[in-house]
């Protein structure tokens, strides 16, 4: 693995490529820094995503602080913990120097408080991510956050729909431990894992078919809908995974869903996500569901002559349906109303710009 020039090693983006480079992770291989005070200690880091986390070993090096040759050890931790969520483990800080005593003795003041058997959080701030942290730092280098824990970090499902456990994945064979569910598998491909926000986490495509073998087709369409509309994972990616995993619970739903080009996002679900855009930016609640020129459609502002409709309810637009819509967009216009449509991917992913569309719209109208 490659460092930079000054020997501090870089981040990578969270769900960089699959393609294959060394993932940064918790090793126990000591690298050399350019910097001759400068140590290495084992840490979990951002890197490349792709190649399973068991079979390379990596680590940061951590430039004493302090003067005089004393050490400063709370400004150490911090430089760990910084990496990871605010989160350091026993054999870390031992690792890079710090004595037995003073981690006990940090133990006792608060410094450092138990999250799991020799895990710990970094004073009394909470990371949104340091129990996922945890929970992999805790079950070792092949762990991953897997399931209902990574569906809710990928935001494929309603965070209130969360378990409290978070769920690893894990070839090894750990047990269940406080606050962790274990997920038992065989084998862990290597394009099965990622990094998201440097936490080794289940990729998208193999989320979804977690997801598909534990809960309901409607969850599982609507996780799928928010995956392929946020361009999480495309349809060639989870047809692949599919063929490497054959025989999976999970695999025929998500086949199912795939070959059947019905619509995977409810209209009642678009019309909320489109509803709860339009109130966070305090406009004008259109009417919902009504007819006008001989058409029902989506959404009215009827003082500004504005009609939006949201594409994107099925995986596949049929020409007959886009043709069909251009005729109906044609009578609309011709009856002296503004037709502006939204795709379900500009709603997930392009807010900010369909806000301000939907505004100039509006504005115009008014004008």
């Amino acid at each position: 693995m490659g460092g930079s020039g000054n020997g501090v090693w870089p981040r990578g983006r969270a769900g960089a490529s699959r393609s294959g480079g060394p993932v940064g992770y918790r090793g126990y291989a000591m690298k050399t820094s350019r910097d001759a005070s400068a140590k290495t200690v084992p840490v979990c880091r951002e890197g490349t995503a792709g190649a399973p986390r068991h079979q390379y070993d990596s680590a940061i090096p951590i430039v004493p602080h302090g003067v005089g040759g004393r050490v400063d050890v709370d400004a150490l931790i911090d430089s760990i913990a910084a990496w990871q969520h605010g989160v350091v483990t026993r054999s870390q800080l031992l690792a890079a120097g710090v004595s037995a005593d003073a981690v006990d003795r940090r133990l006792g003041k608060g410094r450092l408080r138990r999250i799991h058997r020799g895990v710990h959080r970094v004073g009394p701030v909470e990371s949104p991510h340091a129990h996922a942290m945890a929970a992999c730092l805790a079950c070792g280098p092949a762990a991953a956050i897997c399931h209902p824990t990574a569906s809710g970090l990928w935001q494929l499902v309603d965070v209130r729909e969360r378990s409290s456990l978070i769920c690893v994945i894990d070839p090894v064979g750990n047990r269940d431990r406080p606050g962790i569910r274990i997920r038992r598998v065989a084998t862990l491909r290597a394009d099965d894992v990622t990094r998201l926000e440097s936490i080794p986490i289940t990729t998208p495509a193999r989320t979804l078919l977690d997801l598909s073998a534990s809960s309901g087709r409607r969850q599982t369409e609507r996780a799928l809908a928010e995956a392929l509309a946020r361009r999480l994972t495309s349809l060639d990616e989870i047809r692949t995974l599919l063929e490497h995993h054959a025989g999976r619970p999970g695999t025929r739903m998500l086949r199912t869903l795939l070959a059947g080009g019905q619509p995977v996002l409810t209209r009642s679900e678009a019309e909320e996500r489109f509803l709860t855009l339009v109130r966070s930016a305090k406009l004008d609640p259109p009417e919902v569901n009504v007819r006008i020129a001989g058409h029902e459609v989506d959404f009215l502002w009827r003082r500004h002559r504005l009609v939006v409709e949201i594409d994107g309810w099925a995986f596949h637009s049929s020409s007959e349906s886009f043709e069909s819509d251009r005729r109906r967009d044609a009578v609309l216009v011709a009856a002296g109303l503004r037709v502006v449509r939204i795709t379900w991917r500009q709603l997930m992913s392009e807010r900010a710009p369909v806000l301000a569309r939907l505004a100039q719209a509006l504005a115009a109208a008014a004008s």
